[in-house]
């Protein structure tokens, strides 16, 4: 695993560690907070996981992106 995806995995299970003490602590109200954001960390955590290592292939331009955003002649 690429260095860059270890450290991503490393602070993602801190924020993760530290929510779950929170519950455990018995501070609800902060837990309530910061619900929507460990949806988005378990998603995160899943991209880091299952994505190839390596750069992303360039996206490959649409005819209607070509014309330069501009309309076609009548």
């Amino acid at each position: 695993m690429a260095c860059k995806k270890v450290m991503t995995v490393a602070v993602l299970a801190v924020v993760l560690t530290w929510s779950t003490v929170m519950a455990v602590l018995g501070y609800e109200t902060a837990v309530a907070v910061v619900v929507p954001s460990l949806g988005l960390l378990v998603q995160q955590i899943v991209q880091v996981l299952t994505a190839p290592d390596g750069p992303r292939p360039a996206d490959t331009p649409s005819p209607a992106s070509e014309g330069g955003g501009q309309e076609p002649p009548r």
